[in-house]
Parts: C-alpha cells; sequence; structure tokens
C-alpha cells in the first residue's frame, strides 16, 4: 500500500493527502518531521517532505507525487481528459505554487512564528504579490472551483495554499491582499467536502502536537 510521509501541518504535505482522499486511493501516513537528520536523508535527499513511498520506491516533490498519483490511480480523475484543459489545471497549480505560495512564504516566519521580517523582504514580497495576484484573477476562474465547474487537481492545491497567503498578508501587512476575490467564499464551499474535513482535523491535531513538540 502506498505510504504518506511527513506531517499534516505541511500545506505541501496536504495537497497531496487532499487528493488521495479525494480518489479513494487506500494509503498510510506515516508521521516523519522535517528535522534533516540523517534517517530522514536516506528516504528524502533534501530532507523534505512529504514524500511517498510506493512497491516501486520512493518519490519526493509534491506535484510529481500528485501526477504519479492521478497516472496510477485513473479513477475518479483529478484533471480533465482534455490535454488543453488539464495543462490550464497544471497551469493555475504551477501559478499558486511559485508566484503565490513561495514568494508570501518569504514572511511566513513573521507572520506565524514570531520572527522578523526585514523591511527590504517585507517591501519586495508585497510589491511581487500585488503584481502577482493582479495576474492570478486573469487565470482563477472560481466557478465555482478554481479551474471553471469541475473540481480538480488545482482545487487540492487551492484549499491549502491560499488561506495561507490570506492569514500572512493579513498578519504582516494589515490586510487580506486576496481579498478582491472570491477566496473566503471558496474556501468554504470546499471546505464541506468530507476528504477536506479530514485534511482540515487532523491539521489542527498536527499543530498541537507540534506545539508540544520538545516540552
Amino acid at each position: 500500500m502506498l505510504k504518506l510521509c511527513g506531517f499534516a501541518v505541511s500545506n505541501y504535505y496536504n495537497k497531496v493527502k487532499f487528493a488521495l482522499l479525494e480518489k479513494g486511493v487506500p494509503f498510510e501516513e506515516e508521521l516523519v518531521w522535517a528535522d534533516r537528520s540523517p534517517a530522514l536523508l536516506e528516504r528524502s535527499v533534501l530532507g523534505k517532505v512529504p514524500f511517498i513511498e510506493t512497491e516501486q520506491g520512493r518519490l519526493i516533490e509534491s506535484q510529481v507525487i500528485m501526477d504519479y498519483i492521478e497516472s496510477a490511480y485513473p479513477e475518479k480523475p483529478l484533471l480533465p481528459a482534455d490535454s488543453f484543459a488539464a495543462a490550464k489545471v497544471r497551469e493555475l497549480i504551477t501559478f499558486m505554487e511559485l508566484h503565490l505560495e513561495l514568494v508570501a512564504r518569504e514572511v511566513y516566519g513573521e507572520a506565524f512564528f514570531g520572527s522578523k521580517a526585514s523591511d527590504e523582504v517585507r517591501e519586495r514580497t508585497r510589491k511581487l504579490l500585488t503584481r502577482n495576484i493582479a495576474a492570478f484573477t486573469k487565470l482563477a476562474k472560481f466557478g465555482p472551483y478554481i479551474a471553471g465547474d469541475a473540481f480538480t487537481m488545482a482545487d487540492c492545491v487551492a484549499m491549502v495554499h491560499l488561506p495561507l497567503v490570506s492569514m500572512a498578508t493579513k498578519a504582516v501587512y494589515g490586510e487580506d491582499m486576496l481579498a478582491g476575490l472570491p477566496v473566503r467564499e471558496y474556501v468554504k464551499m470546499v471546505s464541506e467536502r468530507p476528504a477536506a474535513q479530514k485534511v482540515n482535523a487532523d491539521r489542527k491535531a498536527n499543530q498541537e502536537m507540534m506545539a508540544n513538540r520538545g516540552k
């Protein structure tokens, strides 16, 4: 059976978990902290999570894992059959990860962990997010799903990334920089799905476990 390794506070872990649950793929979970220990580096070459273990071997990088799952378990597809439509879903995923989440990640330390970003980092991040969010409005459909009228792999990604961007910008800049988009309504809708409820409940439980680590 496929094994998903990592921890449920990670949004990249949760996008994979969300997809597995939506597709009904049997899997086990193994709690693995990203501690860069020698044991972890033997299993994930950069010490990153998530990674998966299959009968054929291990895979790292969350989007590679998502694409493998979609190919290996074609039932309940999360990509359209049409090649161009599938590419548009992947386009949204790439955009959200490279141009929204990874940019906002520069201020996560200040937003969530009590550190302080430099004025240069704050200014650069805000400038990039302002530009990138304006571009995102031209790609995202919210019709009602992120890529249109069907739930896709892009929704597994949007559900775990967009709330973090909203919370981080609200905490650091005093405003939710995604407020001009219907993100709040969208997240509320997707959160009603049983798979999303499971992901969110496990994330909250893991947050408590993480807070108590080392006490």
